[in-house]
């Protein structure tokens, strides 16, 4: 499999997981996180969204060619990754709040608002992008 090729499985299983992620969070955001069960479906569908965010980066610009490239990116997509960056951050923070507490938080709420505008500026990333998943002829 080329690199095309992977960078697409890897953008359709993204494409998949988006809306599972935005379901989850809504539900925890109107539940105030109540239950165990929606909370470690979340952390399990957010943190194969994440891992595979960093799979897609990684796929495009490979690890040495990141960092000079960051700069070079158009701002929505570098406010992408500084969303992507603090939702990660934060949603670390909160789990390990969450499992020595096992409630809701201010830390676990900021998370929410910061994800719902990652995942916000992900579906505009998604939206821009559409051809590539529309097949070719």
């Amino acid at each position: 499999m080329n690199k095309g090729q992977k960078l697409k499985v890897c953008d359709w299983v993204l494409a998949v997981l988006l809306p599972l992620v935005l379901a989850s969070s809504l539900q925890l955001e109107a539940t105030s996180s109540r239950g165990l069960w929606p909370v470690i479906f979340h952390v399990v569908v957010a943190g194969a969204f994440m891992g595979l965010i960093i799979r897609h980066i990684y796929l495009h610009f490979q690890w040495k060619k990141w960092l000079t490239k960051f700069g070079k990116l158009k701002v929505p997509t570098r406010i992408l990754w500084w969303l992507y960056f603090f939702t990660f951050a934060s949603g670390v923070a909160t789990f390990i709040h969450w499992l020595t507490v096992n409630q809701h938080g201010p830390l676990g709420g900021v998370h929410g608002k910061i994800g719902l505008l990652m995942l916000a500026f992900a579906i505009g990333h998604t939206v821009k992008r559409i051809k590539f998943f529309r097949r070719k002829k």
